[in-house]
């Protein structure tokens, strides 16, 4: 059983009348899930509820997920005009996200463009690549970046063109 995260977990790396961009840990949900487990969603509006004092609901708007094992910097919207401006912003490309990932070795090309056919296993929750005639198979791409190496390990960086469940793998 993993602990449940709390108010005081909380790490907020901005916050202005807008936004709060906070720091996701690794295995907490960035909103509700089938698993019910406290999520990061709930976990801000509960502190913006006790930091203003703020009787009945709050609004935070999601923005963009991370898959739930996954870490890192999140930016939530504290009103809807702000949500709808960041989801405006993402369409158009304005709002960019990427993603740094420690690999195990080396991958042949220092940079490069992955295309793959990716369905996600609904008993499992797991998601593996598939050929693209397989019921279900949805188009994954990725560019990556190996920005450093050292001791058997590569750092590098990833922006994704198409947002699939676990598609960083």
């Amino acid at each position: 059983m993993t602990e449940q995260m709390k108010v005081e977990d909380l790490i907020i790396l901005h916050e202005d009348n807008h936004v709060i961009v906070v720091l996701k840990p690794q295995n907490v949900p960035s909103c509700e899930d089938e698993s019910k487990d406290k999520d990061l969603l709930t976990v801000i509006k509960e502190y913006i509820k006790i930091k203003n004092n703020k009787p009945g609901n709050v609004y935070v708007g999601l923005v963009h997920r991370l898959d739930r094992p996954t870490g890192g910097v999140m930016v939530y919207a504290k009103s809807s005009k702000a949500a709808a401006r960041l989801s405006e912003q993402m369409k158009t490309g304005d709002f960019e996200k990427k993603y740094y990932t420690v690999l195990v070795g080396s991958p042949r090309e220092s940079k490069a463009t992955l295309t793959n056919y990716m369905k996600k296993n609904p008993i499992n929750n797991m998601v593996y690549v598939c050929g693209p005639t397989e019921n279900g198979a949805k188009f994954a791409e990725l560019d990556y970046t190996v920005l450093d190496e050292k001791d058997g390990l590569s750092l590098a960086e990833v922006r994704l063109h198409t947002g699939r469940s676990h598609q960083i793998r």
